[in-house]
């Protein structure tokens, strides 16, 4: 004979569920009638609340509530919640016999009788501030357990033999794992469970535990009748007779799938912002750095090319000159990288035709990637053009060639096309040029893909690579409006898409009046100026590049400094400051001289891409690092205004 054959015949089915809820410790089951008067109790509801059955059995549930909820009408309007909703849960504090108070997980279903009349309700309740083992068996009737197990719909709550074999099963476990009473009655509880959780005995190692430490909880994940998976909160506690033996296994189910989906949702939110968070704070520091070196790089290039000019030294002499000329441009290049990573770079965006740009620079390319690398062009007619910075885009695409080429160690090719694109869906929506670098290299695993375009991250060898080409790239790309995009597949190959706004014609309009302005003769004449910058080395490098220019230059420290100047010297006319001052930024300071001197023409020199927002109009914007030559070229404009 079967164990759960044997397991049948000694116990009727009330005599099952009487067991079943004398099992349970951890919960408190107990019925309501309509009023709310308690009707039964068991063990778990004697030990979370202290009440004996005949203390409390006739009495209000409301007793439980604190004073104040029970002037708020909350037991009354859980029950209500439950008849009208078929289902009140919550959490809330709750009210022992001796006074003390527990933080308590509730649960009330009505129990309706055939006719769909409420006769009472099922309430579950959970100790949620301590668990303590069971302190005496369910004293309630065996009727009284049927109906109350059978009306919960919540928690599947039902009966093992002792050898895992299904002994009874509620409402709640049908609604949970889908099986009628009669499938699966007598079959074992091991049916439930994953492939991978049998393989490694799991469903008997549960009811080991449960014997052994006198019960056994854990969440993971169970099969439905239709075989999709939930997760499930499962709590199982052995069932003893008087003389101490195991008759059986009083099992809790619950679904607490969403449960599980809400804290992976908020786990990948936590994720996402602590990224931007870590990426906002790695531009912010690199923007800074930048602009700071930026200052010292100005005071070194301008100083340098003031020497040149000044002096004729021997060759061997001017070679040394040059190179750090040389150097100092290589570096003012290293922050434009920064400052791109960081996107506040300087653009000039115009309409750019890609395929002229492309062509115009092939020569670099073949001789910058090496005779073992092939470089094919693809361009359809019609191509439109894209809003951008030529100079930038035609960097960014060479950092994507030269990546490309140390992709492929033995050489090979690389394919540089473009097409015309609409995104309905954004962001960004609109019209698009998609221009791709594919290489026929070695690929990136989905681990690298995903770090490609971080700063600094980098799978060249020490000394060969900043890891900051891509994230230079990606930076200005979505500082014109659009986006980067890298696909990449082991052993296939990477292809990286740029996708830019297309210029419309009022860009081009731009360009060309902007052309014809850069090619209009020049109408020199010296001013009188005063130059104002915080950092003594830039602003004598600052002075010294007008005075060789021409012209009267006085010059202050900051900007209360300069307003005391503009005050007694009423020759001044035109101002040359930086932004980036403390107490008093370039832009404030134009508002000043602004109120007293509306038609002052006035400079400001900062290492950002735009000025502040709220910034008077007609201000002239010069970047740094800027040479003598950039800064007539702004005076001109300026005079030309």
């Amino acid at each position: 004979m079967k164990g759960s054959e044997r397991f049948g015949a000694s116990l009727t089915e009330d005599g099952r569920y009487r067991l079943l809820v004398e099992a349970v410790t951890d919960y408190a089951i107990y019925m309501l009638d309509p009023d709310g008067v308690i009707t039964s109790w068991n063990a778990g509801a004697r030990r979370f609340k202290g009440y004996e059955a005949s203390e409390i059995i006739g009495q209000n549930f409301a007793q439980f509530y604190r004073e104040e909820d029970r002037a708020r009408g909350l037991p009354q309007r859980g029950l209500e919640t439950a008849a009208r909703e078929n289902k009140f849960e919550g959490e809330g504090w709750r009210v022992r016999k001796d006074g003390t108070q527990f933080w308590a997980h509730v649960v009330i279903d009505p129990i309706r009788d055939e006719a769909g009349n409420l006769v009472g309700y099922a309430k579950i309740t959970r100790d949620l501030t301590e668990r303590m083992k069971a302190e005496e068996a369910l004293r309630l009737s065996e009727e009284q357990f049927r109906i109350l197990v059978q009306g919960v719909t919540d928690y599947a709550i039902y009966m093992l033999g002792p050898d895992g074999s299904v002994a009874s099963w509620n409402a709640g476990a049908e609604r949970i794992k889908g099986y009628a009473p009669d499938e699966i009655i007598g079959q074992h509880f091991s049916k439930f469970y994953t492939p991978e959780d049998l393989k490694t005995g799991e469903p008997a190692r549960a009811l080991e535990t449960a014997i052994r430490e006198g019960r056994y909880e854990k969440e993971a994940q169970r099969v439905r009748k239709d075989g999709t998976r939930f997760w499930a909160n499962v709590v199982i506690d052995p069932i003893r007779a008087r003389d101490g033996s195991i008759v059986g296994f009083a099992k809790i189910t619950r679904d607490v799938t969403q449960k599980k989906l809400a804290e992976r949702e908020l786990e990948v939110a936590r994720e996402t912002l602590f990224q931007a968070q870590k990426m906002e704070a790695v531009g912010q520091l690199t923007g800074g750095i930048a602009h700071d070196f930026n200052n010292l790089l100005m005071a070194i290039l301008g100083s340098l090319e003031l020497v040149r000019k000044r002096i004729t030294p021997e060759p061997s002499v001017a070679r040394f000159l040059d190179n750090a000329i040389e150097g100092a441009q290589r570096g003012a290049v290293l922050t434009q990288r920064m400052l791109a990573f960081a996107r506040r770079q300087d653009l000039s965006p115009v309409a750019v035709d890609v395929p002229a740009l492309v062509e115009g620079m092939m020569g670099l390319l073949h001789s910058s990637l090496g005779p073992t690398i092939r470089v094919e062009t693809r361009f359809p007619r019609g191509l439109a053009n894209v809003h951008a910075d030529p100079n930038q885009l035609e960097l960014a695409i060479l950092n994507l060639a030269v990546n490309a080429r140390d992709a492929m160690s033995r050489g090979g090719l690389i394919v540089i096309d473009a097409r015309n694109e609409r995104l309905a869906s954004g962001p960004p929506q609109g019209s698009y040029v998609c221009i791709s670098v594919k290489d026929s290299g070695s690929g990136m695993d989905e681990a690298t893909l995903s770090r490609a375009m971080e700063p600094f991250f980098t799978t060249k060898g020490v000394g060969k690579g900043t890891g900051l080409g891509l994230s230079m790239v990606h930076g200005m790309v979505e500082q014109l409006g659009g986006k980067m995009e890298l696909k990449s597949t082991v052993g296939e190959g990477t292809t990286a898409e740029l996708w830019l706004p297309v210029a419309g014609a009022d860009a081009a309009a731009l360009a060309d009046n902007g052309g014809r302005a850069a090619n209009a003769a020049p109408q020199k004449r010296t001013h009188v100026v005063l130059a104002v910058d915080d950092d003594p080395l830039v602003l004598l490098n600052t002075v010294a590049i007008l005075e060789d220019l021409g012209h009267t230059v006085f010059e202050a420290g900051s900007g209360p400094k300069a307003l005391e100047i503009l005050k007694r010297e009423p020759r001044i006319d035109l101002v040359v400051t930086d932004q980036a001052m403390p107490n008093m930024t370039g832009v404030q300071l134009a508002e000043n001289i602004r109120s007293q001197r509306p038609a002052m023409p006035i400079i400001v020199v900062t290492g950002y891409a735009e000025l502040p927002g709220d910034a008077p109009t007609g201000l002239q914007k010069l970047s740094k690092p800027f040479r003598q030559q950039d800064l007539e070229e702004t005076i001109r404009l300026m005079q030309q205004a």
